[in-house]
């Protein structure tokens, strides 16, 4: 007889904490279908833990509070000129501190933007790493030119670079266009030597009715169009409601509103058609949000403020970061946007994130993807800030859906399950298709799947396919596979098969590049660079997940496979399986490729489980034509918890390429747990 008590003692008060915090957190009113803010709903929570594997805690983003993150940001302003001098920047040059990072064992990331003789510069920021000593350990550049002996002054006048914006404008079916501003004079080297210019900043209305905030930077000397970017960061997704949920709210007297104050107070507001304003705060009497139809107004703004709280939650439980901005201030968001407008929009000149109600103003667009996707672009333009055009824009886009996809899976929703795809509720192709793929991105019909020279003259959502790509493939590998559900087959350019390191990893690699890595310049060569960067200081240069990361690159055309050998001696399947409580076995499935001829007699089966007990499981590995091979035996004896264990199997009568998998059950009561990873390797 084992004795449990004390583990069940444990789960019982655990649960009962949650309890407790539900019960506070909850909204007033029975629980039904169509009450989203009652109290059957949950807030995000975190299943399992985040599986980083043997990760230098030290390298990880320190979560800094607003207070700690302003601290740093006087420190950086006060000593600016000292980093000038160390630099070595000219005397013309001046420093302009814009965000900071700081790891856990002290380093700072600092970026900073330039001045030259008191004008911006366009393309010359930097980011610098700064050890505990104080040391300056590593500066990143976004231009490798140096910035001296500029002619400041202009040949042409600032109306005659109005008049070319204005004219770039209308060419691409800009309505009620003018200029916000009057141009200003800058300095540009965001593509080469630094050059005086103009930048003049279009608004008005796109052609589809989004607003506009064209970018258009006019060379000085010759009135040259030198480039161009839209300020409003475009993106779609799903339509899927999230059923019963909780909203953080705010009472004031007898009403409430949709202020969550939990979260930077980011509030949500009704626009009913406008296009302009921030339209009117939600309020009502009751602290009830919508009826889950699109005709009842609360219902998209009860929708994007459940995307915001949990996009808001998981930047800052999973990396962090409080805030869109690190300041803890909350972004806002509006609903209701125009007249059958099928898009969605993030605007950095009103930290804020726009929403359509869709085609027939039926399908509006406020679900959890596209909450995460417009505020990742807000993250990004504090951050990396890749320019909206060209690769750079590509990777700002793909920022935005690689971050759609985490916070969709982390949140587990059951009425939106995480899935590669973006948009796949939505229909806006009206055959039932996602907007777009991630594990092929060239399905859309648009999109690409890997790197060509000419790859930054297209769309941003279209040239966002290979980093799309590569983050599918360094998440979960090429091949076919299963996960929650649904079907994927991610090929690679070069025909090699590629093994992933899991989504959480993935993404932490993403956040630090993007944080401390990347660029207003920065193109697919130096995202590889980036991310191997970050992944080095993560997880050290000689790991699976730094060799991952340039096998995922290659698979996309970015840079070589390391070593030049052939990879893929590992195929691992990282995707959490839940093993039911003396139920029936379940199965994790690795599809091997790239294989020639039978698996070897020394095919090794590494096994990573989960569970509270161990001896209740039964473990065998399955061959693709369906032959067992016993890997563990059930054992009342075998007490302990977990199995972490390397199986050698002789498996030389088995073809080896074909689906192999991992079959487990639970034969007793009382324990459970899940299948965290597994992995078979080819010698």
């Amino acid at each position: 007889m084992r004795s449990t008590s004390h583990r069940r003692t444990a789960a019982v008060g655990a649960l009962s904490a949650v309890a407790a915090l539900l019960a506070v957190a909850v909204q007033a009113g029975p629980a039904s279908a169509d009450n989203p803010g009652s109290a059957a709903a949950t807030a995000p929570k975190t299943a399992k833990a985040q599986k980083l594997g043997k990760v230098d805690p030290g390298a990880l983003a320190a979560k800094l509070t607003p207070a700690q993150r302003a601290e740093l940001l006087r420190d950086a302003n006060a000593t600016k000129a000292d980093t000038a001098k160390d630099l070595g920047l000219g005397a013309k040059e001046k420093l302009v501190v814009r965000d900071v990072t700081k790891d856990r064992d002290g380093t700072v990331h600092t970026r900073y933007e330039r001045t030259y003789d008191g004008l911006p510069v366009l393309g010359g920021d930097l980011v610098v790493d700064t050890a505990k000593s104080g040391k300056t350990e590593g500066v990143t550049k976004a231009a490798k030119a140096q910035l001296k002996g500029v002619d400041l002054s202009a040949d042409i006048k600032a109306s005659a670079a109005e008049k070319q914006a204005l004219a770039a404008a209308k060419s691409e079916g800009s309505k009620k266009t003018d200029a916000d501003r009057a141009p200003r004079k800058v300095v540009w080297m965001a593509k080469g030597e630094p050059t005086l210019a103009y930048e003049t900043v279009v608004g008005g209305l796109q052609h589809d009715g989004t607003p506009n905030e064209l970018h258009v930077i006019t060379d000085a000397t010759t009135g040259k169009k030198l480039f161009q970017w839209q300020g409003i960061e475009n993106g779609t997704g799903n339509t899927q409601y999230s059923g019963q949920v909780t909203l953080g709210t705010a009472q004031s007297g007898s009403n409430y509103t949709l202020t969550d104050t939990g979260r930077g107070n980011h509030k949500t507001y009704n626009l009913n058609r406008g296009t302009s304003g921030t339209g009117t705060l939600f309020s009502g009497p009751d602290d009830i949000w919508g009826n889950g139809q699109a005709s009842n107004a609360e219902t998209a703004g009860a929708d994007a403020h459940y995307g915001a709280a949990l996009t808001w939650d998981y930047y800052k439980n999973v990396h962090g970061r409080s805030g869109i901005r690190g300041d803890g201030v909350g972004a806002y968001s509006r609903v209701h946007y125009g007249n059958n407008y099928v898009n969605a929009f993030w605007s950095d000149s009103c930290f804020c994130m726009t929403y359509g109600d869709g085609a027939g103003n039926a399908k509006p667009l406020t679900s959890i993807d596209v909450a995460a996707h417009e505020m990742t672009h807000g993250v990004t333009s504090a951050t990396g800030n890749m320019t909206y055009s060209g690769e750079s824009g590509g990777l700002n886009e793909a920022t935005s859906d690689i971050f759609a996809a985490a916070v969709e899976f982390g949140a587990n929703n059951a009425q939106d399950k995480g899935d590669y795809f973006v948009g796949e509720k939505i229909d806006i192709r009206g055959d039932g298709t996602p907007l777009r793929y991630m594990d092929k991105p060239s399905k859309d019909g648009s999109s690409k799947d890997s790197w060509y020279s000419g790859i930054g003259s297209i769309d941003v959502h279209y040239s966002s396919g290979v980093a799309n790509h590569f983050y599918y493939l360094l998440s979960e590998g090429s091949g076919k596979k299963e996960i929650n559900g649904v079907q994927y087959d991610s090929p690679t350019s070069d025909g090699l098969p590629v093994t992933g390191i899991g989504r959480d990893k993935a993404s932490l690699i993403w956040f630090k590049a993007l944080t401390t890595k990347f660029t207003t310049t920065t193109n697919y060569a130096a995202a590889r660079t980036g991310t191997l960067a970050a992944a080095g200081e993560l997880y050290g240069t000689s790991s699976t997940e730094y060799a991952a990361v340039a096998h995922a690159w290659a698979a996309v055309n970015v840079g070589s496979r390391p070593g030049g050998g052939t990879p893929g001696t590992d195929f691992e399947n990282t995707t959490d399986v839940d093993i039911p409580d003396n139920g029936a076995a379940v199965t994790s499935s690795v599809n091997v490729t790239g294989r020639t001829g039978n698996a070897p007699s020394t095919l090794k089966v590494g096994v990573d489980i989960v569970h509270t007990w161990r001896g209740d499981l039964k473990v065998d590995l399955i061959a693709p034509d369906g032959t067992a091979y016993v890997l563990k035996a059930a054992s009342g004896s075998d007490s302990a918890d977990n199995i972490k264990e390397t199986y050698t199997v002789n498996a030389s009568s088995e073809v080896a390429n074909g689906t192999w998998k991992l079959r487990v059950q639970d034969v007793a009561a009382q324990d459970t747990g899940y299948i965290n990873s597994w992995k078979l390797t080819f010698p």
